[in-house]
């Protein structure tokens, strides 16, 4: 068990770049790290833009198709997690739009799927749905495990880097009144 630990430890600090270019070079363990890391994050993206389960799929997959696509062309390899997650945001408005042209024509009407929240408490995550969507997404990606950087976070909901830390704090002080307020109410 320690070793599984120790093992889990250092490929989370194992630098994107140095990941990227050993799976470039063939490496399948390599890949797989880079799959382990990123494809929470990918997934978590997609469903954060209102996509079925289905969708999603196909937005991670074609977002590792790109990157096996561009893998020698990336400027800056070690950004390969806020690669990704630009990627998976192009990738998800796509197929979002695409899906919503389908709808029209079909005289359907769009109804948004419903987001899955990271496990924990249910109390704390109903009254995450409460909060505005900007608040939703980026505290849904913030308890992601392993937690993406600012960077990847930065990429994914298309923000500042500097802006993350203070929507953070304005995001928890709105959700400890919706707690406050729901406990009153209880």
């Amino acid at each position: 068990m320690t070793d599984a630990i120790h093992r889990r430890s250092a490929d989370e600090e194992e630098p994107g770049g140095m990941l990227l270019t050993q799976a470039a070079a063939g490496d399948e363990m390599a890949w797989a790290r880079l799959v382990d890391r990123y494809d929470r994050l990918l997934w978590t993206i997609a469903r954060l833009h209102d996509l079925d389960a289905e969708s999603a799929a196909d937005v991670c997959q074609t977002t590792w198709l790109r990157l096996v696509e561009r893998i020698d062309r990336l400027r800056d390899p070690d950004r390969v997690g806020a690669w990704l997650a630009t990627t998976a945001r192009h990738e998800s408005r796509r197929t979002l739009r695409r899906t919503m042209r389908e709808q029209a024509r079909q005289g359907m009407q769009p109804r948004p799927a419903p987001v899955p929240v990271p496990g924990g408490d249910d109390h704390v995550w109903h009254a995450v749905a409460d909060l505005p969507e900007r608040c939703r997404r980026l505290l849904r990606l913030l308890f992601l495990t392993p937690q993406p950087r600012y960077s990847e976070i930065a990429a994914a909901l298309d923000m500042p880097i500097g802006s993350i830390g203070p929507t953070r704090a304005r995001c928890l002080r709105r959700l400890r009144t919706v707690l406050r307020e729901a406990d009153d109410i209880a």
